[in-house]
């Protein structure tokens, strides 16, 4: 990966641009080194730490950023799509998809938060950005995050207090961090900013503004020369069972959702919520033992909508897409659900069923 570009365009559209880099920036995966002559060891220990990560089972949701356009207002949109982290966040969710109704497959699971420009953003641009922002723990978004119109509402917002949003007197094996420009003592390694009194030093050679999980160790000790390691951002999760956030991706239409799947093997359950779906208690619904599960939310108008202005989902039955389409919420008392609603009732509903399978995943 290379460095970070920044926008030259006030187009909204250019949002989504083609940008990995800035992608894995803010899913805490960049770990590009300058030194070419360490790339092979460390391809080797991120081609085995991917092998022990892709055996964890994860959720995924995938949501229509269309949602976004039914608010009112900034201040109403940007509540909307803190409502959906707050869900992913609560219910440890894994991957958050963003998906667009785009007939083309353009730009698929990037996005970039380098944007400068002060147009508003809608849909899916939007959504996504503020899902990013949200995850980044707080002492790393002035670093992580330029200035952004969409971003004009985010101090009133709840935050999500998730494990890796760690405060400055905490102590944790792991930490987030950001690589700074500061060059380090021993000219090797690299000094990252992880939210502590006192910056902390890598034993490898980063590019600057790229966010790292970095491995603290056992000693507690800021003064110590002793280098910290930075590691993967499922590692947490690998060793102590800890959640560590979700990742987020942009797909420009559903079938993207499916065939951009980053996971090894494509997910391999996949249930879709609609209020024509089939009725099935959560004591009665027993999910296989899956890797990687994907559970998808419709729009303004359903996922049948979603799958019908899809180009390469045309004229197929929504049944025969999933593996399971459900109605989660039956004898429903309004006219509608609104997804940020839909998404707390059937994360509550499939999550027993989703435990069970996990469990049977493991013995």
């Amino acid at each position: 990966m290379g460095k970070k570009k920044k926008a030259e365009t006030n187009n909204p559209e250019n949002s989504l641009t083609e940008t990995k880099a800035n992608v894995s920036l803010l899913n805490g995966d960049s770990q590009k080194k300058k030194k070419k002559k360490k790339k092979k060891t460390k391809a080797e220990k991120e081609t085995n730490s991917e092998a022990k990560s892709d055996e964890i089972p994860t959720v995924s949701i995938a949501i229509a950023g269309s949602i976004i356009d039914n608010a009112q207002s900034l201040e109403l949109a940007t509540r909307l799509a803190s409502q959906i982290a707050r869900a992913a966040t609560i219910f440890r969710i894994d991957e958050v998809v963003v998906f667009d109704n785009k007939s083309s497959s353009g730009n698929n699971g990037v996005f970039s938060t380098q944007n400068n420009s002060n147009e508003n953003e809608r849909g899916a641009a939007f959504l996504v950005r503020i899902l990013q922002y949200l995850e980044t723990p707080q002492y790393l978004r002035k670093a992580l995050f330029p200035k952004h119109n969409s971003l004009r509402y985010v101090g009133i917002l709840p935050p999500l207090d998730a494990p890796h949003h760690l405060r400055k007197h905490e102590w944790a094996p792991y930490r987030e961090g950001v690589t700074l420009k500061e060059r380090a003592t021993n000219s090797v390694g690299t000094v990252v900013d992880v939210g502590l009194d006192k910056n902390v030093v890598v034993d490898q050679a980063y590019e600057p503004g790229l966010r790292v999980t970095v491995a603290m160790g056992a000693s507690q000790n800021l003064d110590s020369d002793l280098p910290r390691q930075v590691v993967l951002s499922s590692k947490p999760r690998e060793e102590a069972g800890t959640y560590w956030g979700y990742k987020v991706r942009y797909s420009s239409n559903i079938s993207s959702v499916f065939t951009d799947c980053p996971y090894k093997g494509g997910y391999d359950h996949l249930i879709g919520t609609s209020e024509h779906g089939l009725i099935v208690n959560s004591s009665q619904l027993n999910l296989p033992a899956f890797r990687h599960l994907l559970i998808a939310f419709g729009g303004l108008s359903g996922l049948e909508k979603s799958i019908e202005e899809d180009h390469k989902l045309k004229g197929k039955n929504v049944r025969d897409i999933f593996d399971l389409y459900l109605n989660i919420c039956p004898h429903q008392g309004s006219r509608t659900i609104r997804t940020e609603e839909a998404l707390l009732i059937s994360l509550q509903h499939f999550q027993e069923p989703i435990a069970r399978a996990m469990q049977r995943a493991v013995s």
